[in-house]
């Protein structure tokens, strides 16, 4: 048990959303909005390594998995896995199926992944992101403040942003609010402050 222990690596933990003014995130399994550029930016953010070879991690739930167009992958220096008790197989374009986050993470951080992830990242549903808010290994939430009204029926969770604060600059984070089709939103990093992640 404790051999397993040691050979485990920590690996960041990080959620990235887009959420609007009452922190809404999709509709009816679909984005509410429109916003080209803040989505080539999610795909930017989750496809960074720090060295060609490495990997990120991807976590998804089952139905936020379902709900993304089949035209969105393959993702390069991406891993994908899918979290679901009742899927017996992998869907296609996923690498993995966990049961559960605990699952999931554990795979990034033992043999023989471990040398290979770089980060995970979260991308939702509400409940895998709660899961990973909890997690000791989380330390940066990636939340584009969306700043308009949507009809939404799921939501980002609530989180203590006394625990995870606003940054007023991040590297590779553009600045300022943007805005596309008439919408304003701006992005936004929040990081733990007390971390026992890395």
């Amino acid at each position: 048990m404790e051999k397993s222990r040691e050979k485990r690596q920590k690996k960041p933990v990080r959620l990235i959303a887009a959420a609007c003014n009452d922190m809404g995130i999709g509709k009816d399994g679909k984005l509410p909005w429109k916003l080209p550029s803040e989505f080539q930016y999610f795909l930017n953010t989750v496809t960074r390594v720090s060295r060609p070879g490495k990997m990120n991690m991807m976590v998804w739930g089952k139905l936020c998995w379902f709900s993304h167009p089949e035209t969105m992958f393959p993702l390069a220096n991406t891993l994908h896995v899918v979290l679901s008790t009742k899927l017996n197989k992998v869907p296609d374009h996923a690498h993995f199926l966990s049961e559960d986050f605990e699952s999931a993470v554990r795979m990034s951080a033992e043999p023989p992944l471990a040398d290979l992830i770089e980060n995970i990242w979260v991308v939702g549903g509400m409940q895998v992101y709660k899961d990973a808010l909890s997690h000791p290994w989380c330390d940066l939430v990636y939340l584009t403040n969306v700043m308009a009204d949507f009809e939404c029926d799921v939501f980002f969770p609530e989180f203590d942003r006394g625990v995870f604060k606003l940054q007023e600059r991040f590297p590779q984070v553009p600045s300022g609010i943007q805005e596309e089709d008439g919408i304003k939103y701006k992005f936004q990093v929040f990081k733990k402050s007390i971390c026992d992640a890395i």
